[in-house]
């Protein structure tokens, strides 16, 4: 995973969160620049905390316990059930 991943992947969290904390400051009724631009530094701060995060995890190699919760377990690492007699 090159540089090029986490800037994507940084602008994929940055991106989604300036449009939702605009928004807010939007629906609020308070669109100066100056809100604007505080929606904006706080997406930069929240996305870098989020990909930064990520990046350390992957260059730890640690495993991730929300990813391991979601994925199905393979079948042949379950044990077998016995047959009730």
């Amino acid at each position: 995973m090159g540089p090029l991943f986490w800037i994507k992947r940084y602008l994929l969290a940055a991106v989604p969160l300036f449009a939702i904390l605009a928004a807010v400051e939007w629906a609020k009724g308070t669109t100066a620049p100056a809100d604007i631009a505080s929606a904006a530094i706080w997406a930069a701060v929240a996305a870098a905390i989020f990909t930064g995060a990520a990046w350390n995890r992957y260059r730890k190699a640690l495993a991730c316990a929300a990813c391991d919760a979601v994925l199905p377990k393979p079948a042949a690492a379950q044990a077998p059930r016995r047959k009730k007699k």
